[in-house]
């Protein structure tokens, strides 16, 4: 029978000289799928297998990589799964993991011997199969790096009292057993994902008296006999007449693995030759022609994604229909018992546990993924470019996340106006670092790990604000895909309704694909970093609302303060960005600020703007629980407001408390031009805290203060925040738009603007 793994190919080559690597790289580049060694340390001649896939990872780029097979027991299972996932890690997710006993007759790996004499243990045949699926179970334990606690194992042949897991690897490495005697058979059934056997050590019908008790094991274990990966090692002559199995013209080859495809189960074929000219001719002569015959004689196409274990199903979350995935997202998609879960279940702040993350490639794709949410309108969705935000929902608990970050391209298209365009799945950092050699930059916030879509759909609040406006003041066109799965552009001439609500509102009308931005000639410029000691907290505020909102445009500073502690003073953190290369001009602008109060810390440079966003690390997020925080804008830092800040620092509440500066060219565009409508604002207000109502209290509190909110980073969710965030006629004329683009409110799952309803619009 035939299991339903798509068709791949390898080579098994010697592990001697160069060689081995010449002919690994002359693999990947005939398009083999996989590249194995032999592991026998009783040949003097041979390199060290795991030295030798350390060193080919690195001289190849595509290619997976294995043994054929390891000896486990010359090798502490717990240092080889840390050693897997390193490896894996390294070199982006190509490594794969195939294990034996070492034992006779299986020939896979060093014999007993050879394991005796490196100091390895002289096992029976039985308890070395006992001993390898102990191996199997601790290896697995430490790829499973998205576990928190240390792995313990108490077995008759390895204990662990207590290992810290990780590193996390880049894909899920499958464990493949090398195995022929029943006992390491049913091991394969059992808890394997692959069987590696040599069809050239094969007596007749062993295959398929194989293939029967590998799949009763894996029944009587509750698992799929198709989640095993049947890897077969194959050997033969190229000649221009057949005189046996694989000893022929490669059509014959073809007709001797035709039925062990589509019969025997293989679904791997690992050409064991070292002969440059034999590897080349089978893969341009066999496996093309061997694919098409596999396909004709199947009755369905071959799965595209990936085959999930029982133990990956049964993490699956209720109301989602996995296997209806389209082909098209099923070989990117993330579930919650997949390898890559933790890297996307949170966001920078937010822990979360989403039931499946879409990872779309394409506009059309991102059409498909948002077709599958429709499907199951009673599951929360999230869209998330970079998973920065505070506010939005790029994560949830068993719902939909649809992340854009493959999206992630930034393209010049016209160098004359400074034209480019922008995934929302790209990261400022990595925007500033491709505009910087020609001498440009586009105002992006204050953290290099910030993904685009997010930010240039709320506003963009940045260090360049002052100066350049915010970052949708440089938006010109916008691919998205609407609520209907329809994508259009917008711009000033097209969707020109669409265009104004995406610069404010963008999260509630659709998923943008692509940004097309005007950015602006920017040099090096002045980067500060100031740490006060700010005893006077309000009168501090006081003088830094004076100092800031003085100074020349070129400057635009933020602040970020806490709490006092154990009796200390308030510190309070300065970050400002003086646009200019002149050492003279950046010290004049800061020196207002450098005079607020006694600093215990200065860093003052002159670097490009991609050094200032390239700080940010390149970690994925592990954010933990929820997070509390407030937002407000206020006109000015008067006595009134800065007593009333210190009246929330000093309350325990609040952890973290900043100011950004807006005001400058922000204020210059019309406020009806954008979504984004409070551009007379002088100061943007954020306050993080650890207990919702009583944050809430205060904050509500000092209401008389504010005037409008950022809802990036607001995460109140009462309805009335909607209400300080747009202004009555900007509200209406989003709620109007919103029954016109999305009157099914698909895009709900965030600060939500509700459709205007027929009576309410005749109202």
């Amino acid at each position: 029978m035939n299991y339903g793994h798509p068709l791949e190919f390898g080579t098994l080559v010697t592990p001697t000289g160069d060689g081995a690597v010449t002919l690994a790289r002359l693999s990947e580049r005939l398009g083999y799928d996989l590249v194995t060694f032999p592991d026998e340390p009783d040949q003097p001649a041979f390199h060290d297998t795991w030295t030798l896939m350390s060193w080919v990872a690195g001289r190849t780029e595509r290619i997976h990589i294995a043994a054929n097979v390891l000896s486990v027991p010359l090798r502490q299972p717990a240092v080889l799964g840390r050693a897997a996932a390193s490896l894996d890690l390294l070199c982006g997710g190509r490594f794969d993991l195939a294990l034996g006993t070492g034992a006779p007759p299986t020939g896979d790996g060093a014999g007993p011997d050879a394991v005796a004499a490196m100091g390895g243990p002289r096992l029976s045949p039985g308890a070395a199969v006992d001993a390898l699926g102990e191996a199997v179970d601790i290896v697995r334990g430490m790829l499973d790096a998205g576990e928190d606690t240390p792995l313990r194992f108490d077995g008759e042949h390895y204990r662990l009292t207590g290992v810290e897991r990780g590193p996390l690897p880049r894909h899920r490495v499958p464990i493949w057993l090398g195995a022929r005697e029943p006992g390491a058979l049913r091991l394969v059934g059992r808890k394997a994902d692959g069987w590696v056997v040599t069809a050239g050590q094969l007596r007749p019908g062993e295959l398929r008296d194989g293939n029967k008790i590998i799949d009763e094991a894996a029944a009587g274990a509750g698992r799929d006999p198709a989640e095993i990966r049947r890897l077969l090692n194959i050997a033969g002559t190229f000649a221009g007449r057949r005189s046996g199995f694989l000893q022929g013209p490669p059509g014959a080859w073809v007709d001797d693995l035709l039925p062990l495809a589509v019969e025997e189960g293989a679904g791997t074929f690992v050409l064991v030759s070292d002969d440059p000219a034999t590897i080349e001719r089978f893969a341009r002569e066999v496996v093309p022609a061997l694919r098409a015959a596999v396909d004709r004689e199947l009755p369905a196409p071959l799965a595209a994604g990936p085959v999930r274990g029982a133990a990956v199903r049964a993490r699956r979350r209720a109301g989602i229909d996995y296997d209806g995935l389209p082909r098209s997202l099923a070989g990117t998609a993330v579930e919650p018992g997949d390898v890559d879960f933790p890297r996307v279940r949170s966001n920078y702040l937010r822990g979360g546990s989403p039931g499946i993350v879409l990872r779309p490639g394409s506009a059309a794709e991102v059409a498909e993924a948002l077709a599958f949410a429709r499907r199951h309108p009673d599951l929360p969705m999230g869209v998330r470019s970079g998973g920065h935000g505070v506010s939005g929902r790029s994560t949830n608990d068993g719902g939909i996340v649809v992340d854009l970050g493959a999206l992630d391209t930034v393209e010049v298209l016209d160098e004359a106006t400074r034209r480019v365009r922008i995934g929302p799945g790209a990261r400022w950092k990595q925007v500033a670092a491709a505009l910087e050699p020609y001498g440009w930059a586009l105002t992006s916030g204050d953290y290099g790990g910030v993904g685009v879509g997010g930010l240039a759909t709320a506003g963009g609040i940045g260090f360049l604000g002052r100066k350049h406006g915010l970052t949708i003041d440089h938006l010109r066109a916008v691919e998205m895909v609407l609520a209907d799965g329809s994508v259009v552009r917008a711009s000033a001439t097209e969707h020109p309704d669409l265009f104004w609500a995406v610069r404010g509102a963008g999260a509630n009308f659709g998923v943008v694909t692509a940004f097309e931005f005007e950015v602006d000639e920017v040099g090096e410029v002045g980067w500060a970093r100031l740490g006060f000691v700010a005893s006077d907290i309000a009168g501090f505020l006081r003088g830094f609302g004076e100092a800031a909102s003085t100074a020349p445009r070129d400057t635009t500073a933020f602040l970020v303060m806490g709490p006092p502690r154990r009796g200390q003073p308030a510190v309070a953190q300065l970050y400002g960005m003086v646009d200019s290369g002149d050492p003279d001009t950046v010290v004049d602008q800061l020196q207002p600020f450098a005079r607020l109060a006694p600093m215990f810390q200065q860093q003052v440079v002159i670097a490009p703007y991609a050094a200032v966003m390239g700080m940010a690390p390149d970690a994925e997020h592990q954010g933990r629980g929820e997070p509390l925080s407030r937002s407000a804008f206020v006109r000015e830092i008067t006595p009134e407001f800065a007593a009333a800040a210190q009246r929330l620092l000093l309350s325990g509440v609040v952890y973290f408390f900043q100011l950004r500066t807006v005001g400058g060219a922000i204020a210059d565009v019309d406020p009806d031009e954008t979504a984004y409508a409070h551009r007379d604002a002088g100061f943007s207000v954020v306050a993080m805290g650890v207990d919702r109502e009583r944050l809430d209290r205060l904050w509500d509190g000092m209401g008389e203060h504010f005037d409008g909110l950022y809802l990036s980073f607001e995460t109140d969710q009462r309805p009335e925040r909607l209400g300080d965030a747009f202004p009555p006629r900007t509200l209406r004329r989003l709620r109007e738009l919103k029954g016109y683009y999305d009157p099914d409110n698909v895009f709900r799952d965030n600060f939500n603007i509700r459709p205007l309803a027929g009576g309410e619009a005749k109202s």
